[in-house]
């Protein structure tokens, strides 16, 4: 049985139990959030990790993506940016590879990954299709659905598949006037493959045979945005809001089948829109968790997108998205490097956090009032240990140090925490 199979009859496994400490809630509470389908846990039955649970009333999540391009193909750097995403708290992380040796490299990165893994198969498919083929409009039906089941078999624990591209809806985006017309990748691949095909998507048209693909290893979907705004003047329109339907008729019948599903949202989308988006998922979606790409809330941050970007996670967290997908500095630029991978997950853990706080997650503001202790105490360890980076910390401090080692090099002597302890234990001993 499925974990919604078992959570429906009301079985709570050991796998719950494990989730529900970590979240400080009940295992029976999340066994019914995941028979209700608004709370997931992503573990393919074949990879070792802690479970990784992603919904309602759940801290919010990060995944960081990493992955070879054909113009950058270094095994060793993507190993080496999964050590620094683990350690700077990412939840998951996704291989997004287009170039080298794709499935050994996967192949790797789960075999080392104790964090959940996340793919898109439609872009391994995409290059054994131009490799075999010399062109996307050849690639089959079967071959797509090779390759998800070859991501399955090999241990991956969630996918994204845009089966929300219909022809409908790409008739519909050729009327909306877009700026962008399509910025997600895999959005873009399969699109040209229907209309050289002129035929319907496959993941959309054979999505029962998805569903069993995915039942057998108990994987999750992530039910792609192709149609994702890809600037903030597309945001929210139509051809976006039409693909969130179908999601959400396609969230319905994996639920029923007893497939686990989240949905992903976009993108770049202006402030004042953030909020509107989640709370449309959510009531379109039945509360499905939902998965976000930033949001972005400017479109001219080139090398701070991690910044915008986790000024629209926040926003996003707080109003109820549950899963964010980081951004780097490099976004719109290049593949980021380890460092640039570092900045993007403790931009989009800060959003997350933030995001918890506003949302009352068990124990997210206990730890700012530890800070806050630690700060009154002027414990700079403890101030480093509650710190996102606190290698970060430590430099600063050596870089421009205090002459007196309890305080900081900007205020010294005139340290606003000392003055004020000074003057209120002078009142306190009056007599």
């Amino acid at each position: 049985m499925t974990r919604i199979e078992q959570a429906k009859k009301g079985i709570v496994t050991e796998e719950m139990k494990t989730v529900a400490l970590r979240e400080s809630i009940s295992p029976e509470r999340l066994a019914a959030d995941i028979a209700g389908g608004v709370t997931v846990i992503s573990r393919n039955t074949l990879h070792d990790i802690v479970p990784l649970g992603i919904g309602r009333g759940l801290s919010t999540k990060i995944n960081a993506n990493i992955g070879t391009s054909k113009d950058k193909i270094s095994y060793e750097d993507e190993l080496k940016k999964l050590e620094v995403l683990v350690k700077y708290g990412a939840d998951a992380v996704m291989d997004l590879s287009t170039g080298g040796a794709i499935r050994d490299l996967r192949s790797t990165l789960i075999r080392k990954s104790p964090v959940s893994v996340g793919t898109v198969p439609i872009y391994e498919a995409i290059v054994r299709a131009v490799e075999k083929y010399g062109k996307i409009s050849k690639l089959s039906a079967d071959d797509l659905f090779g390759v998800i089941e070859d991501h399955a078999k090999d241990g991956v624990d969630f996918v994204t598949v845009h089966c929300g591209i219909t022809l409908k809806a790409i008739e519909r985006l050729r009327n909306d006037r877009r700026i962008l017309d399509v910025v997600s990748r895999g959005g873009a691949f399969l699109l040209e493959w229907m209309i050289y095909n002129n035929r319907e998507n496959p993941l959309y048209e054979q999505y029962d045979r998805l569903l069993e693909t995915a039942k057998k290893y108990d994987l999750t979907l992530s039910l792609g945005d192709g149609f994702r705004p890809g600037c903030i003047a597309d945001a929210t329109d139509r051809s976006q809001l039409e693909e969130l339907v179908t999601l959400g008729e396609l969230r319905d019948q994996a639920l029923a089948a007893g497939v686990q599903t989240i949905i992903e949202g976009p993108g770049h989308v202006p402030l004042n829109q953030v909020e509107l988006n989640i709370k449309m998922q959510k009531e379109i979606c039945k509360g499905a968790p939902f998965y976000v790409l930033g949001p972005l809330v400017t479109d001219i941050a080139m090398g701070y997108d991690h910044i915008a970007a986790a000024i629209g996670g926040a926003i996003a967290g707080a109003a109820g998205a549950d899963f964010l997908c980081y951004v780097t500095p490099a976004e719109h630029i290049k593949l980021p490097n380890i460092d640039e991978v570092r900045e993007g997950v403790i931009a989009s853990r800060i959003a997350a956090h933030a995001a918890d706080i506003a949302k009352g997650v068990p124990g997210a503001l206990e730890k700012d009032r530890k800070m806050a202790r630690f700060r009154k105490n002027l414990d700079w360890e403890g101030q480093m240990s509650m710190s996102f980076d606190p290698e970060k910390v430590r430099q600063g401090r050596e870089q421009a140090p205090p002459t007196e080692k309890e305080v900081c090099s900007m205020c010294g002597e005139f340290c606003a925490i000392k003055t004020v302890e000074r003057a209120l234990n002078k009142e306190a001993v009056r007599p």
